[in-house]
């Protein structure tokens, strides 16, 4: 290998900082500023594939905050008709943005094949198709110790690259159902001679299928969201829809002619059948978590929280790391 090469392969791989030595000529003095501008355009690829991960400054100096939001969920968060952020936890992001500022902003997530998954690809490390876009912050996380301090087969963290915090309300699997076709007691068995819906690829529709020694199998109708399994009960199809309590709650409101109301079901095979929500931020933007939960925070225990889920036709459940301080909500 030439010289000319070796000093161009050295300069180019950033070995080479200092000027040429004395006599090096001028064919040095190209081959470095070849490599520079090589070393240079390299670099300025690598930044623009990495995600912008703001730490609490850079979001402060910036003006605004961007809210992780799952898309296309009901009543948390969904486009209205103007194509503008709405739902519960659009409206808990906007007064996180508020309480630091900062103007709000959505980022809406398309939920992946797992939780692990949407994290990394929102928050962590940006999604292959959109590498400089990531969230600053992340909504209706699962706020759960075990998940978070999950290992992998070497010991290694699984989540790691994320903190999950600042519980802030607690969620909860259930049915609702037609009480004209339904009477008395309303409960998985109610349903061995009566169609129950589900939203698709969810833990009810897998569950629905395999519980009891699968008598309910042949009943179960799978639907696109939550929101078609309703349209399904009000048409007869089916006489009770399994699904999250909130979702549940927002989709009753919207049938009051129909006499829809909530089981109160038991999941005999669902381990966690009730659980708390809470956000998650980059495990290096501590600081922007801390800044975040101490607004959630006053907000809860003020009330606001509640008044959000309220306006929403929800019942507001406090998740359970605040309830052993405050005392339940209901």
């Amino acid at each position: 290998m030439g010289k000319r090469n070796w000093i161009s392969v050295l300069a180019a791989s950033g070995w080479l900082l200092l000027a040429p030595p004395s006599g090096a000529g001028e064919l040095s003095a190209a081959a470095l500023e070849t490599a520079h501008e090589v070393t240079r355009s390299q670099a300025s690829a690598e930044l623009l594939r990495r995600p912008a991960l703001r730490d609490l400054d850079e979001v402060l100096a910036s003006g605004h905050i961007n809210i992780g939001l799952y898309q296309d969920f009901p009543p948390y968060a969904y486009r209205d008709e103007q194509g503008e952020a709405r739902g519960i936890d659009a409206e808990i992001g906007r007064a996180i943005a508020a309480g630091l500022g900062v103007e709000f902003r959505p980022f809406w997530i398309k939920p992946g094949s797992s939780l692990g998954r949407d994290l990394g690809n929102s928050v962590s490390r940006g999604h292959y198709l959109r590498p400089t876009q990531v969230a600053d912050v992340m909504m209706r996380v699962p706020y759960d110790r075990d998940f978070s301090y999950m290992r992998d087969s070497t010991g290694e963290y699984i989540n790691k690259s994320v903190v999950m915090f600042g519980p802030y309300q607690r969620e909860q699997w259930d049915i609702a159902y037609d009480a004209g076709r339904l009477e008395g007691e309303v409960t998985l068995g109610s349903f061995r001679h009566q169609r129950i819906g589900a939203e698709y690829d969810t833990l009810p529709a897998t569950y629905l299928t395999a519980t009891m020694g699968g008598q309910l199998r042949d009943g179960v109708r799978h639907y696109r969201d939550v929101g078609d399994a309703f349209a399904a009960m009000a048409r007869g199809e089916v006489a009770g829809v399994m699904a999250m309590r909130g979702e549940l709650e927002h989709y009753l409101a919207q049938y009051p002619q129909h006499d829809f109301r909530l089981a109160e079901a038991v999941f005999p095979g669902i381990s966690r059948q009730q659980w708390d929500i809470g956000m998650a931020v980059r495990e290096s933007h501590r600081q922007l978590g801390y800044a975040v939960e101490a607004i959630v925070d006053r907000a809860l225990r003020e009330g606001s929280l509640g008044d959000i889920f309220q306006a929403h036709a929800l019942v507001y459940r406090m998740p359970d790391f605040y309830a052993e301080i405050l005392g339940q909500t209901e």
